[in-house]
């Protein structure tokens, strides 16, 4: 007979170490932690790499490989590992270190509207920049005059695409863990989503959802949290006046909106990007699609 290696001495103590964890989809450096922080107690060798720990894993345990495949860019397949099952939340957040579940994705998670996502979106911050120069009507009618530049970093894995939204910095402003379907998730919170999903409401399936989840937000959301969080992420565009007329039109009592209008009117806004014969809302001074009821 031959001699019965460490790895599998050890077994059934490296299978509980991967049971117990709280997560459930890994990187390859990931499991190279685990097995780093155990090698002493598993007494295994040092001559126990990763690549024979993985392979360990996946011939003895529950772990499996994910392929997750860039749909529209010319790079590398991403691998992730995962034991036994996961959702789809989770394999999506593995994606990037530090990025949390945004727009759609966070309207769907939190409960706000019906409306089943067709894709999840993925906030990755970008790095702090300079603040951008001062505000004009001939800017704002410039830049809001076409259709939303969407994110072009899609992947997908099994029948699920993932877009990638490379946002600014606000260093996880109201970012929170959230226990959603037996998983722990980084998602944005109520308030933080009302706010991302007026500034894009593209990446929440456009503005007749984007009003239906601030219907759906309407006993669950602090105006107080929400124009704190805004006034913190510093927009340059009067966003304010999107949010605050999402609010009125969604049957929020004045004395919530009202607090928006408080922050100033002091140029026409736009509720999205290329509305073609858009309806004027005087009270807002913002023009909107003909008919958003």
């Amino acid at each position: 007979m031959g001699r019965t290696s460490r790895l599998q001495i050890a077994r059934v103590d490296i299978l509980k170490a991967f049971e117990a964890s709280p997560r459930r989809v890994f990187w390859g450096d990931d499991i190279g932690e685990v097995l780093e922080q155990n090698r002493a107690f598993w007494r295994l060798s040092s001559r126990t790499g990763l690549r024979q720990f993985i392979e360990f894993l996946i011939e003895k345990g529950d772990l499996h490989i994910k392929e997750i495949i860039p749909v529209n860019h010319d790079i590398p397949t991403i691998y992730r590992y995962v034991w036994k099952e996961a959702s789809l939340f989770e394999v999506a957040l593995s994606l990037k270190r530090q990025a949390y579940l945004c727009h759609g994705t966070a309207v769907a998670i939190h409960g706000l509207n019906d409306q089943i996502p067709q894709r999840l979106y993925l906030n990755k911050e970008q790095s702090p920049k300079g603040s951008p120069g001062g505000l004009t009507q001939t800017g704002i009618d410039r830049a809001f005059a076409n259709k939303q530049r969407e994110t072009r970093l899609i992947y997908r894995f099994d029948e699920t695409e993932v877009a990638v939204v490379w946002g600014k910095s606000t260093g996880n402003l109201e970012v929170i863990e959230m226990n959603y379907e037996e998983a722990n998730l980084r998602v944005t919170s109520i308030e933080r989503t009302l706010i991302d999903i007026a500034v894009r409401p593209a990446y929440a399936g456009g503005p007749l959802q984007v009003l239906a989840a601030y219907r759906g937000a309407m006993e669950k959301a602090s105006v107080g949290v929400l124009v704190a969080t805004l006034r913190k992420l510093e927009y340059v565009y009067p966003f304010h006046q999107a949010i605050g007329f999402y609010m009125e039109r969604a049957g929020y009592p004045e004395s919530k909106y009202k607090r928006l209008k408080e922050l100033g009117i002091e140029f026409d806004f736009y509720l999205s990007y290329g509305v073609k014969d858009p309806e004027y809302v005087p009270n807002w001074r913002i023009y909107i699609p003909r008919g958003l009821q």
